[in-house]
């Protein structure tokens, strides 16, 4: 399951997703809402995308995991739209045979998205907004 969604996410749904009877791991990456970025309270984050580019990138990134680890299944969903605080960002998971490799593919799939994927995020303060750059 790859995809952007203006809905809640269901992390449940989406560890579902993965689930295979050869995979004994499953990671799962949570990106939630938090209140605060540098010292100022944050009300809220509305994220914006590139839809078409923005699959496409997440597709590739997924393809990318799958050949670099023995992945048996991977799901990648990131929210659109406005998303108050508590609220879910982005959901990976990822299952393997094995624990390590789903560790290492999970936090590949979250660093890339950063990286290549054409979502960008505005923090929303009591003061005013900013849109963030994503990367580090």
């Amino acid at each position: 399951m790859i995809k952007l969604t203006q809905e809640h996410i269901n992390v449940q749904q989406i560890i579902d997703s993965v689930y295979s009877n050869n995979a004994g791991a499953v990671d799962v990456f949570i990106g939630t809402v938090r209140n605060n970025t540098k010292g100022k309270n944050v009300v809220k984050l509305d994220f914006e995308a590139y839809e078409p580019m923005a699959l496409k990138e997440l597709k590739m990134i997924a393809k990318e995991a799958k050949e670099k680890w023995p992945v048996e299944k991977l799901s990648i969903v990131h929210a659109i739209g406005v998303r108050e605080i508590g609220e879910l960002a982005v959901v990976i998971a990822v299952s393997t045979p094995h624990r390590k490799a789903s560790f290492e593919a999970c936090q590949f799939c979250i660093d890339t998205l950063k990286q290549t994927v054409p979502i960008w995020k505005k923090e929303v303060f009591e003061d005013g907004e900013v849109w963030v750059d994503s990367t580090p």
